[in-house]
């Protein structure tokens, strides 16, 4: 290659499960500076349409979720061409894996193929360079973010019938990372005995995102309980709220009706509840996917309605740029959720986010429901200054494995380091 640069000696993915026990990929890229870099593809239970193509076998395997096909593309296409490339030049190996790939949305190699070994790439030139890789990706990387940790789950990801998604809290007062994971366990604790108390011992079963999945009905139920975990714990003055509506799974597009809060709406009606449930409960500072994902004049009747509200698109945009410009361009949202699987491959999901940051749109990084014990999120995260980060409950090691790492990075960091704290939504 005619550079001193580390290059790419071989490629390898392997099958494994996720922490719902369904198939993931592993992959590995190995360099001749005798490094190698290991990624785990996270996959999601509530999907937008415009995605990236997440390729599965459709046979009897796992109920058609086997990922051999994706892993025989790694295997057979984009290992031959990877191999003896610059590991360090990211975005010349993630275009050139798009190029091979050839379509809009990954469809042909996969979107979870692409994403494995852009990440295990990744891993590889940071450790190639011996950098960590936050330091790899961004020479400014220094921000903690925020942790915005999921207590309480509904919709797709909980067996309940709350018809909202995530019921979150963000603890905006603590002064370090450190401090924000003890908050955010305590309130845990303390709402584990108040649903036991109130809802008996079944109430504090898990929903996907590590928080609880009780048997409630109406989000004004959940926040109550949120709240009143969070007086119990004594830090009212340090936390604020988010929301995961996650609205697109509640549309029916034949009727055009919303199913929220145990009765039909119309979008007016939608809007309306949505607008009401933040005005009722005024620490509520981030609401996302209040609509579903095509409805863009009614998303920006929401950002106008909520001034000081985070409005954050995740199924709206996808971490898709051409979705996102729309979005942007249309006023209907002014926040971004960035899911790296959503884009399909580091460089896409980076420049996702840093469009939204000039665009004056903070940055909410994201895990999927399906995780494994891979903490590359927490590195991204900080190398995109992040002011928030969706990290789900304190409960499971592919949720620890988050909190973990990034009290490892505000360690590394010393003063360096920032909390996000109360200006999370600042930083764009």
């Amino acid at each position: 290659m005619g550079t001193n640069r580390p290059a790419i000696t071989d490629i390898s993915a392997l099958e494994i499960i996720d922490n719902r026990g369904r198939p993931t990929i592993r992959a590995r890229v190995y360099t001749d500076a005798g490094c190698c870099g290991r990624a785990d593809v996270p996959c999601g239970s509530s999907t937008g349409s415009y995605e990236a193509f997440d390729l599965r076998d459709g046979d009897a395997r796992y109920g058609g979720r086997g990922v051999r096909r994706a892993i025989a593309n790694i295997h057979d296409v984009l290992r031959p061409a990877l191999v003896g490339q610059d590991v360090t030049d990211q975005r010349g190996l993630d275009q050139l894996m798009l190029d091979l790939d050839g379509t809009p949305n990954k469809s042909r190699l996969g979107g979870n193929a692409l994403l494995a070994v852009s990440m295990a790439a990744a891993q590889a030139a940071a450790a190639s360079l011996r950098l960590p890789l936050y330091r790899y990706l961004s020479a400014d990387g220094h921000v903690l973010p925020v942790p915005q940790s999921c207590l309480i789950n509904g919709g797709v990801h909980a067996g309940n019938d709350l018809d909202a998604q995530e019921f979150c809290v963000m603890p905006v007062g603590s002064p370090t990372f450190a401090e924000a994971t003890r908050l955010v366990c305590e309130v845990f604790e303390t709402l584990k005995g108040l649903l036991q108390r109130k809802h008996g011992k079944l109430a504090t079963n898990f929903g996907e995102d590590g928080g609880y999945a009780p048997p409630l009905r109406t989000s004004r139920e959940a926040m109550d309980l949120l709240c009143e975990a969070v007086t119990q714990t004594g830090c009212v003055g340090d936390v604020v709220y988010g929301l995961d509506i996650a609205a697109t799974p509640l549309y029916d597009s034949a009727s055009g009706t919303y199913r929220f809060d145990g009765r039909s709406r119309t979008p007016e009606e939608m809007i309306a509840a949505v607008l009401d449930l933040v005005r009722e409960y005024p620490s509520i500072v981030s609401v996302e996917d209040p609509l579903q994902q095509d409805d863009l004049a009614g998303w920006k009747v929401v950002v106008d309605s909520l001034p000081g509200v985070l409005v954050v698109g995740d199924d709206l945009t996808a971490t898709n740029l051409g979705r996102l410009r729309l979005a942007v361009g249309a006023g209907a949202m002014n926040a971004l959720l960035c899911k790296v699987n959503q884009a399909g491959t580091v460089t896409e999901c980076m420049d996702a986010a840093r469009f939204a940051q000039r665009h004056t749109c903070p940055v909410v990084m994201s895990p999927r429901s399906g995780e494994t014990e891979d903490d590359i999120l927490s590195d991204i995260s900080v190398a995109l200054n992040a002011g928030a980060f969706k990290i789900g409950g304190p409960h499971g090691s592919d949720r620890g494995a988050n909190f973990n790492r990034f009290l490892e990075i505000e360690a590394e960091l010393g003063p360096v380091g920032s909390y996000a704290g109360r200006d999370f939504a600042q930083l764009a």
